[in-house]
């Protein structure tokens, strides 16, 4: 299919990315679709058309950057793209994801495009216990419905495309992950905070086989005795790189505020970032050694 843009616009554009980019920032600010189509004056119909890739004035644009308060030339792909709740920022994730051939990882704990079936279970059920305890149950129910098939999709483009990993592990993000567990600084019922200590154990010994098999498309290595970073990712296609700095973790409250991520193609951005991960990466363990440090932390957390 040829590509269409928007002609003479300021960044030719490809229109399906420009849509892909509306639904993200919706989804940020927590409107619904039939709200925004009336502020704009369309049909709903003709937003997620807009959504989906179709034709849409530059005009239309401009009244979509004013209504969602962000930069049109931020809606145009041009400049940074900020997030400040989960769900904008996992769908837009998952869009970069869903066409990168490559995907660098600096940080977090460990990598949740390639965890255990175990993982999703004891984070649906954590998020489903929030549910319970919010005050509009029924509300919370919708988005934390939303942020879950969002991570799921996440998970399923990774296992349907297999794009090639490379994940850097910092030594205390992983300590930090076996003592509280995953879904750390959630309010859970004993029996579940149990179940996430668990899973914690069955991710790091996931990683510990990586680093010893190392199976194609997959490179794992651990930071020892260094802070934890945000978690940074360099996603690469066959034409274009992009960078998100990420906050959030993959298993916080599904609308709890934890920052500010970001987004951007910017080359200079994207060149900083590479150069410091492919210098964490010569500085960290990998392979056996990176693999007999992780069962050392299995077996000190066990004694402890």
């Amino acid at each position: 299919m040829p590509t269409r843009t928007l002609g003479d616009g300021p960044s030719l554009m490809r229109l399906n990315e420009i849509g892909q980019q509306l639904r993200a920032y919706r989804l940020e600010t927590g409107m619904r679709a039939d709200e925004i189509a009336a502020k704009l004056g369309v049909s709903r119909a003709a937003l997620y058309r807009y959504e989906k890739g179709e034709v849409i004035k530059l005009d239309t644009v401009q009244r979509l950057g004013d209504l969602l308060n962000i930069s049109p030339l931020s809606l145009l792909g041009v400049g940074v793209e900020y997030y400040t709740r989960t769900i904008g920022f996992f769908e837009r994730l998952r869009q970069i994801e869903e066409n990168a051939d490559q995907i660098l990882q600096l940080g977090p704990s460990f990598c949740q495009l390639v965890a255990s079936d175990a993982f999703d279970s004891v984070r649906t059920d954590a998020m489903l216990e929030l549910v319970e305890q919010d005050r509009d149950p029924k509300a919370a129910r919708a988005l934390c419905d939303q942020v879950l098939e969002i991570q799921a999709a996440r998970r399923r483009s990774y296992r349907e495309r297999r794009p090639g990993i490379v994940a850097i592990l910092p030594e205390q993000g992983i300590r930090h992950l076996l003592e509280n567990g995953v879904c750390p600084a959630l309010p859970l019922r004993p029996e579940t905070r149990a179940r996430c200590r668990e899973v914690a154990r069955i991710e790091i010994e996931a990683v510990a086989e990586v680093l010893e098999t190392e199976p194609m498309g997959l490179q794992f290595s651990l930071m020892p005795g260094v802070s934890v970073p945000p978690g940074c990712f360099v996603m690469r296609q066959r034409d274009r790189a992009s960078l998100a700095i990420n906050p959030f973790n993959s298993d916080v409250h599904f609308d709890e505020p934890g920052g500010v991520a970001m987004v951007t193609s910017a080359p200079e951005a994207v060149t900083v970032h590479q150069k410091m991960a492919e210098t964490s990466w010569r500085e960290s363990l990998k392979g056996a050694a990176a693999a007999r440090k992780l069962r050392d932390l299995l077996a000190e957390h066990a004694a402890g």
